[in-house]
Formats: C-alpha cells, structure tokens, sequence
C-alpha cells in the first residue's frame, strides 16, 4: 500500500462542492485500497468464500454494481435492464473475468461516480428521489452518503476476506 495520507486528509478533491467532498473521499480511499490490496491476490481465490461469507468476487462486482445504481437513483432515473441483469449476476461465480478487469471496472466506475459528483449542484442535495420500483423516498444527498458509506462496508469486507483466504493460503502452502 502507498504510504500516502488518507485523501480526507489530503485536500479537497477538485471541482466537488464542499458537502460531497466527504463522498468523494471515502470513493477515491476505497479506489486506492481495493487496488493495493488486490495488487498480488492470487487469481484462484477469488471466487472462494471464507465462513461462507461473500467471496473477493462478489464484493468488486457488487461494489461496482451498487455505485452504478445508487448514482443512477440519485441522477433521478430508474435502473435499466443491464443493470437489473448485472444485479442478478453479482453473486454469481465469474472465473472468466480476471480479479483485474474487477478492479478496473470498480476504478472506472469510481471515476464516472467522482464525474457525476462534479456535476452535482449544491441546490440540487435535499431534491427528493425515488430508490427502487416502489418508489421509497430519499434524497440526492442521501443517495450520494449511502453510495460512500455501503463501497467503505464492502471495501472493509473485502480487505478482511483478501487478508483470511491469503492467511490460509500461506498457511496451506
């Protein structure tokens, strides 16, 4: 891992009005540390669980699914029917994507979500939006905090879940 300070630390990321800036943030953190942290894991472990819990796999795919959603709700559109596929298949066992285009895809979603970020007006935070088929109510701003609070949940798990099946690995070598 860079020995870098934490971005909150680092400055205000450009071009983000001052009430995203901790959005972008935790964003660009869980870029940086998904990436440091998936730099060596080995290809065959990403697929396997730890206490039946969620695989390496899984939680790239869902960490870039769920930013793609979130940002679409809070864009004030509904999911579109890739997107409802790409949900159903985030559980799914994929050996035939590499843990890097996992990555990359988490990265390039991390990007446009820090693009939209830029393109959000401050006036337009507290606008009511609409999650899911029924409709529940949020805002754009909670929409935005719960896109950067669920990627740092999965970001931990996900670190936790590299670091036991590593562990493991060494241990069974």
């Amino acid at each position: 891992m860079e020995n870098k300070p934490e971005y909150w630390l680092a400055g205000s990321v450009d071009n983000i009005t001052g009430f995203l800036q901790p959005v972008a943030h935790a964003l660009l953190q869980a870029k940086r540390e998904v990436r440091g942290y998936t730099k060596d894991f080995p290809e065959e472990l990403v697929w396997n669980k730890v206490a039946g819990l969620a695989s390496v796999g899984f939680h790239l795919q869902h960490l870039s699914g769920v930013l793609d959603r979130l940002f679409t709700y809070a864009r004030g559109e509904q999911l579109s029917e890739k997107q409802l596929t790409y949900l159903r298949s985030e559980a799914v066992n994929n050996s035939g994507i590499s843990i890097n285009e996992l990555v990359i895809d988490f990265e390039n979603q991390v990007d446009r979500a820090i693009s939209q970020l830029a393109d959000t007006k401050e006036s337009e935070l507290l606008s009511a939006r609409g999650v899911g088929r029924k409709q529940i109510p949020s805002t754009v701003l909670g929409l935005l905090f719960h896109a950067a609070e669920h990627t740092m949940r999965h970001t931990g798990q996900l670190l936790v879940t590299i670091k036991v099946l590593t562990e493991n690995k060494k241990a069974g070598d």
